[in-house]
């Protein structure tokens, strides 16, 4: 996945936002948890992850796999069963696809950097459509299995959904998307947090995570901008 063009890309910022939220989040674990190690393990590949799809590169979807699958035992944990479900069932099979369409998709050859794709009216309209329809089933799901903090949890299905789906289409609001995701996790980690303080760690956790969403979704907004001034051509079609 050429390892090393994604080093060379990395900017101070970039490593100045990850060692950030590297310090509060291992700082937050060994004050409010110090036991459960695979809790600090998953927040740490998790905001390593968003650092590194800021910059377009594939392996950040890889280590969301692994992020996934974590956080869907942490969030069982605690009877997050809308968590779990859709981490298990729905970000991590999609950060696969999505590690596909990546690495299918450079924006030019011999280049890791993913080509930023732009979706059309009708697809937005589809994906609306299709998020409605996934949120509402979740919810009698949801519902059914007596999951807690309900209307929350329902809400993170929605935002979790259009954010995997833009994740696949290569669109640059995916991590608007989870920076909406992620201000719905940080009250749904609040709210755990009143019952075991050890889960202050997975609330700071997210905090961390919707800085790098809010600036991922930056980057990728420049990153759009630079590529259509490169191919300007391309830029019209939608992928």
């Amino acid at each position: 996945m050429k390892l090393k063009q994604l080093f060379s890309s990395l900017t101070i910022i970039d490593y100045t936002i990850w060692g950030a939220a590297m310090l509060f989040i291992t700082v937050s674990f060994l004050i409010f948890d110090r036991t459960n190690f695979l809790t600090l393990a998953a927040s740490i590949t998790g905001v390593t992850s968003i650092i590194i799809n800021a910059k377009g590169h594939p392996l950040g979807q890889l280590l969301m796999l692994f992020f996934a699958a974590v956080y869907g035992y942490i969030s069982f944990s605690f009877h997050y069963y809308g968590e779990m479900m859709t981490y298990l069932g729905m970000t991590a099979p999609m950060a696969l696809f999505s590690l596909i369409a990546w690495l299918r998709n450079p924006f030019k050859d011999g280049n890791a950097e993913v080509r930023v794709n732009h979706l059309s009216k009708l697809e937005v309209a589809f994906m609306s459509l299709l998020t409605i329809l996934v949120t509402l089933l979740f919810y009698f799901i949801l519902r059914y299995f007596n999951t807690a903090n309900l209307i929350p949890s329902t809400i993170s299905v929605a935002t979790s959904f259009a954010a995997v789906y833009l994740t696949f289409r290569r669109s640059a609001y995916f991590s608007l998307l989870y920076a909406a995701n992620d201000i719905v996790l940080i009250v749904l980690w609040t709210l755990a947090s009143l019952t075991d303080s050890s889960y202050i760690s997975v609330l700071i956790c997210f905090v961390m995570f919707l800085v790098s969403d809010i600036y991922g979704f930056i980057s990728w907004l420049k990153m759009k901008k630079r590529q259509e001034s490169a191919d300007p051509f391309h830029s019209t079609f939608s992928t």
